[in-house]
């Protein structure tokens, strides 16, 4: 029931963010201590609440009391039963409507206990939150926790649309910082189409605490809803919000009378209509989106019964307490049926960390079950826990982990199942490789690009990745490519620290020279991978395919030699040089070459490869590589430190006695590991 009451809530959301009925409860949270674990006496806080509820609907319609930008605090109680109170309405609604939510809202606070025996709550309303804690709060900048809502359509442009978002959001901070902490705008996208945003601050803090709060929360957009239509970011202390729709209204906080002002003269006569028509129109505003609401919500029930939808397999609203580890938590059994018992049938593939299953759930969903081997080291509440971090990274180009199993000493990882299976099952076949025409190899190149971008600079955690090569980026129906086994070393205990292993884990050939001989890695580390995989995509061959070859010993060196020679554009897969951009290919393999330097220092960033990817003129700048690292050029010996234990894939073939020493100390365990760390 917890996915179809997230939906339930985000239906909700979109369907009535035009309606003006003040009334209207929203959601909310409940947060803090239970009263039943807590000091003081629960009835008295109850008692202590409700007198404080009725304080701040007293309020709304005392015009002595001074309502400032729409917000009001107070007290009720004393200590250790005492509450603290305030309500805060919507920067574009008028005073009147304020008022009349912040009443209505209270009535429904009393007929609708939303957190009973909790001591913190947040409530929202449709043009109005109520706030009640029994730690003072006042004035106190709090960014967590922190609520998404977002639409379940994209834009045509995600990247355009994303940066002029960017540039209406911060605009709307400016303004809102010299204007009572609010603010509207648009901006253009197109000749016919506009972005709306809304940003405002709770008026009891500061401007500068108003400021970090909500660049706070335009850094939360790019994780919750990047590529949107329509997006919103709560957090206690502020609110943004965008939308391709208009949604806000002309009257601002800013602009209503002072509430100490005299009312205009008016006759006796006038007073009973005035109230008369406010209440029709109150009720019709209540009546209709209420009516609608009733029947979508009963459709969605519906929806969800019919179809026997399990808990956490799709998330549309995704805060820090309701993203939790039960709603990620599938039943083994379930899951066990879905893959026909983990049958040879549906096994999708192999690797170090366990087997990987097609499955279909009764709701006919395909997923991708990952089983994992039984000596990842984790205890269960452990592995939990770590699931539930990685599951909050996502990004359109990295694979959605959508819940985990565990029964016993069985641990399964549950994914989003992409229907095109992995980049190398179609790159190197000679068949399929003709469905990867250039647009489509182009645009993988840059899917990934991003995809690393995110997980090196704007996740939540910095990522490093560790095993990044063709069998590691998956394809969706429309070959986009997501980058697959990010957050692994989260799930499996291993000897290392943040910028050191003894245990080297990664495929040979992909990783860089300062891993495999000193254990170092970084995100440069990364960046070199990409640079392998990026001259694989161009070529069409694996780098261990030159092993034996009389063309090279290994692909750094075919791509580096023909880049010297000036006939680069011969490296490219055979198929392609008839229909390619030549421009393209030759920065991408200038690309590439920069990214697979030998010197970790000189190699560029992922934000830099991106820049580099869309603008051929920031290429075309950027220093000429120097020679990249060879791994068996016949040349030189590559030295492992003696205190190293090298953990190699096998798929790639045996490694070289003259390139690395020290072979017969090698494990064959083939294994994928991310790192990931806290910012």
């Amino acid at each position: 029931m917890g996915c179809c009451f997230n939906l339930l809530l985000v239906s909700i959301f979109f369907i009535i963010q035009y309606t003006t009925a003040q009334s209207i409860y929203r959601f909310h949270l409940c947060l803090g201590a239970n009263s039943s674990s807590s000091t003081g006496t629960g009835n008295t806080f109850q008692t202590n609440l409700n007198h404080l509820i009725t304080s701040l609907s007293s309020s709304a319609s005392n015009n002595s009391i001074t309502i400032r930008n729409g917000y009001y605090n107070t007290t009720a109680g004393q200590t250790p039963d005492t509450v603290y109170g305030s309500f805060q309405c919507r920067g574009d609604v008028s005073l009147d409507d304020c008022k009349t939510c912040v009443q209505m809202g209270a009535q429904d606070m009393n007929t609708n206990q939303r957190c009973p025996s909790y001591k913190q709550a947040i409530i929202w309303f449709n043009e109005c939150m109520f706030r009640y804690s029994n730690q003072y709060y006042f004035s106190i900048m709090q960014e967590k926790p922190t609520v998404y809502f977002l639409s379940l359509n994209n834009v045509s442009n995600p990247v355009e649309f994303n940066q002029i978002l960017g540039d209406l959001l911060r605009n709307l901070v400016t303004e809102a910082l010299s204007n009572s902490s609010f603010a509207t705008g648009d901006k253009n996208l197109t000749d016919s189409t506009k972005v709306y945003g809304f940003v405002q601050c709770s008026a009891d803090i500061s401007s500068g605490d108003c400021s970090r709060c909500l660049h706070r929360a335009i850094a939360e957009v790019p994780d919750c809803c990047s590529g949107k239509r329509a997006g919103k970011v709560i957090t206690p202390s502020c609110i943004l919000k965008f939308d391709l729709d208009p949604f806000f209204q002309s009257t601002t906080v800013s602009s209503r009378p002072s509430p100490r002002a005299s009312p205009p003269p008016s006759t006796n006569a006038q007073k009973p209509n005035s109230k008369g028509n406010n209440s029709s129109k109150l009720a019709i505003s209540i009546a209709v989106p209420s009516a609608i609401l009733v029947l979508v919500a009963i459709a969605i029930l519906f929806f969800c019964f019919w179809r026997k939808k399990k808990k956490a397999k799709k998330f549309v609203f995704v805060n820090d307490e309701v993203l939790t580890t039960e709603s990620l938590q599938f039943n083994f059994g379930t899951v066990s049926t879905a893959t026909d018992n983990f049958s040879e049938a549906n096994k999708l593939g192999e690797g170090g960390f366990g087997s990987v299953y097609k499955g279909t759930l009764v709701d006919k969903q395909e997923i991708a079950v990952k089983r994992l081997s039984k000596n990842s080291g984790q205890g269960e509440q452990e592995f939990k826990n770590e699931v539930t971090l990685v599951a909050k990274l996502q990004h359109r180009n990295l694979v959605k982990l959508v819940g985990f199993s565990l029964a016993g000493e069985e641990k399964l990882l549950i994914y989003e199942y992409m229907p095109n299976g992995s980049l190398d099952q179609i790159l190197f076949d000679s068949d399929k490789c003709t469905q990867l025409d250039w647009e489509r190899r182009y645009r993988i190149i840059g899917g990934i690009a991003r995809g690393l971008v995110y997980l090196h600079e704007e996740s939540r955690l910095k990522i490093i990745h560790r095993d990044l090569k063709a069998s590691n980026i998956l394809l969706d129906k429309d070959m986009n490519p997501k980058i697959a086994d990010f957050g692994m070393a989260r799930l499996f205990v291993l000897e290392q620290t943040q910028d050191s292993t003894k245990r080297i884990v990664g495929t040979h050939g992909y990783m860089a020279p300062e891993y495999v001989m000193y254990g170092e890695y970084s995100v440069k580390s990364d960046v070199f991978s990409f640079g392998v995989l990026v001259l694989e995509i161009l070529c069409g061959q694996r780098n261990s395919s030159f092993h034996k070859s009389d063309v090279a010993r290994d692909l750094l060196s075919y791509a580096w030699r023909h880049w010297n020679n000036g006939s680069d554009i011969e490296i490219l897969d055979p198929t392609l040089k008839d229909a390619c951009s030549r421009s393209e290919v030759m920065m991408c393999i200038h690309v590439a070459l920069l990214c697979v330097q030998e010197n970790d220092a000189d190699r560029p960033t992922m934000p830099t490869v991106v820049q580099m990817l869309n603008n051929s003129s920031v290429s075309a700048s950027h220093d000429l590589p120097s020679s990249p690292a060879f791994f068996a050029d016949g040349t030189r010996q590559i030295t492992r430190h003696p205190d190293l234990n090298l953990v190699r894939n096998a798929e790639q073939g045996s490694l070289r006695n003259e390139s690395i020493s020290e072979v017969s100390t090698l494990s064959v365990n083939e294994i994928s590991v991310t790192e990931l760390y806290a910012r």
